[in-house]
């Protein structure tokens, strides 16, 4: 007999207590989101993105296309944080 006290007694504070906190939650007042003042920054626009999507839109002819192999190897020199090679000078022996 004297678990059931004890079972319901805890039970009522468990129903007290969770009143109680709802009570609290809708009687808050919602703090309104700060804006920023700040203005909003966007990067400057990047031409090898836009030559990557294209690429992306040909499909598997871009893997033909000069275009995208040169923009992929861009892509991929960047990413590896490789400076991109110097071009190879024209040979002197057609001088």
């Amino acid at each position: 007999m004297e678990g059931k006290v004890l079972a319901r007694i805890a039970a009522i504070v468990f129903v007290a207590i969770a009143i109680t906190a709802t009570v609290i939650e809708m009687t808050r007042e919602d703090d309104p989101v700060p804006t920023s003042t700040a203005p909003s920054l966007q990067p400057p626009a990047d031409p090898l993105r836009a030559t990557l999507r294209w690429c992306q839109q040909l499909g598997e002819a871009a893997g033909s296309d000069a275009d995208c192999l040169a923009a992929w190897a861009e892509n991929r020199d960047r990413f590896l944080g490789r400076t991109p090679a110097p071009a190879t000078p024209a040979p002197n022996g057609g001088q």
